[in-house]
């Protein structure tokens, strides 16, 4: 498993200004009477650190859902995976700092004792300091590493790793005190402890909001549930009125819902337009122990808690001048539910395009009714049901065939992972330029 594309830019750019800083101090040594290999180590253990502490730090300031980066990152939904891959990296970096310092012995089995650096004596509090900073990031190195394979394993249950991601802020703040009072004190007056101190304070910060509850506090609206009921046995639509505080959505966004106290939010695309009157439906499949009991566990009057609006899986940013191809599988028809209920505020505006519908069995899918009544009322869109069940799958191949020569191709898609990787690549090797492949890039995990 790799980042995508989409994700490695914002890393290596981040990845590159933390080994910059770094290396603007290297530059700056004389070497003294360290020998080579020791050097090496000294040198590679800092540069590790730095990363390991910076990236964790990126990804802490990621977990606080901030609103001003959706704009340059392309949406909450990258946010969330900008935010997951910092953390693995800083896990990597975490573990190569550990092996870089374990790798003492080693080297002086090889080349001696000669050239080592001499350990620097502090005495007073700031020793106590410096040794209780070593062993609180060796102990929190062994947390995170074990968090993160965590995360990974996707059988390990979301309801246990839900809860035991929340001490992640506890983990990162022995972090960065082992950073703080570990790093070598030239440092702070060098551009590298510049950008040490900035990432370390914002992480800080990030911590500080992360275990006060506070992380999307200025988002969060009061509601009620005003209607639920089951259009299929795996799907539980949830209808709820919002407070006056509501700011709106755009069609196509998701938002953060709590209907349980102890369960906490859980992200669902909301399936309606925003039509003014605060009520919003969500369309939830039954993918996990929490949504399969989801229609029993919500009644009429209960009250909801609504965090949001996010996302930039929006309409509205579409190329017009590209032809349109709408790509639904299975749950993740949701956005384009509500794209299609915006537009039948105004049916003549509506661009046109190719919805396409990919289902596993059409006969007893809720979603093609909703989809055909809906499409009836806009003629500029035209609506394909492929039925799996029935031997119909859709394929680049199928999609290519209706392509207008040498007009570009604007795919927004969302449903299923490899569903979209294998729609992407296909239509990647047929179209080449020409297509702009546009997707929901939804994982919490």
């Amino acid at each position: 498993m790799i980042p995508t594309l989409s994700t490695l830019p914002a890393l290596a750019a981040f990845v590159a200004l933390v080994a910059a800083a770094w290396g603007l101090n290297v530059a700056a040594l004389d070497g003294g009477i360290a020998s080579l290999p020791w050097l090496i180590r000294e040198q590679g253990l800092y540069l590790s650190g730095l990363l390991a502490i910076g990236l964790m730090s990126l990804a802490m300031v990621l977990a606080t859902r901030p609103t001003v980066l959706e704009r340059p990152l392309g949406g909450m939904d990258r946010i969330f995976r900008l935010h997951k891959w910092a953390g693995i990296l800083a896990a990597v970096f975490a573990a190569l700092h550990w092996l870089i310092e374990m790798s003492d012995d080693v080297i002086k089995s090889l080349y001696g004792k000669a050239g080592k650096p001499a350990h620097d004596e502090f005495g007073g509090l700031y020793e106590m300091l410096r040794d209780a900073g070593e062993e609180l990031g060796e102990f929190a190195i062994y947390l995170v590493l074990a968090m993160v394979v965590l995360s990974l394993w996707k059988r390990f249950p979301y309801k246990f790793w839900r809860h035991l991601h929340r001490a992640m802020p506890v983990f990162y703040l022995l972090l960065a005190f082992h950073a703080a009072v570990l790093a070598p004190p030239d440092y702070w007056t060098q551009p590298v402890g510049v950008l040490l101190a900035l990432l370390l304070a914002a992480g800080t910060v990030a911590s500080v909001i992360a275990l006060t509850g506070r992380i999307g506090h200025d988002r969060k609206v009061q509601g009620v549930v005003t209607a639920v009921s089951s259009p299929a046995p795996d799907v539980t639509e949830i209808v709820c009125r919002l407070d006056g505080a509501w700011r709106g959505h755009q069609a196509g966004q998701f938002a953060f819902v709590g209907l349980e106290r102890f369960e906490g939010s859980h992200p669902f695309t909301i399936a309606s337009a925003d039509h003014g009157d605060r009520s919003l439906t969500f369309q939830i499949k039954a993918l996990g122990d929490y949504t399969r009991q989801l229609a029993s566990r919500v009644a009429v009057g209960q009250a909801v808690t609504v965090e949001g609006p996010y996302g930039r899986f929006v309409l509205g940013r579409q190329d017009h001048k590209a032809r349109q191809i709408w790509i639904a599988g299975g749950i993740g028809v949701t956005p384009f539910l509500a794209w299609l209920d915006a537009l039948r505020a105004d049916p003549a505006a509506a661009p046109t395009v190719e919805l396409h519908y990919s289902t596993r069995g059409a006969a007893h899918d809720p979603f093609v009714e909703r989809l055909r009544s809906l499409c009836a009322e806009l003629p500029s869109v035209s609506l394909h049901i492929h039925d799996r069940a029935a031997g119909d799958d859709l394929t680049p191949e199928r999609l290519a065939t209706t392509a207008t020569d040498g007009q570009r191709a604007e795919v927004w898609f969302c449903g299923p992972r490899g569903f979209g990787d294998q729609l992407k690549a296909g239509l990647a090797r047929l179209w080449g330029r020409r297509l702009s492949f546009r997707r929901e890039a939804f994982e919490m995990r």
